[in-house]
């Protein structure tokens, strides 16, 4: 799954185009490589964020194409 839809699937950024604008600006890293939003992504992967003085890190558990809002937090782990 690429990473931009993996962001907005999972509610780890709200909209996609937010999330293709964060990987555009530097701000989204998997496995430690700065990443763009076409990197594909698969359970183990480290997700690391940049917002603002604040960084997220997260781990993905599990890919799903659409997702409802309580089962999102399933699909990563907070680092």
């Amino acid at each position: 799954m690429r990473l931009d839809k993996f962001l907005k699937v999972s509610r780890l950024i709200k909209r996609r185009t937010v999330a293709n604008e964060a990987c555009d600006a530097g701000r989204v890293s998997v496995n430690g490589k700065t990443a763009k939003a076409s990197v594909k992504v698969k359970p183990g992967d480290i997700i690391e964020i940049a917002f603002g003085q604040k960084t997220v890190k997260a781990e993905v558990l599990s890919l799903a194409e659409s997702t409802k809002k309580e089962d999102a937090k399933e699909m990563f782990r907070y680092l």
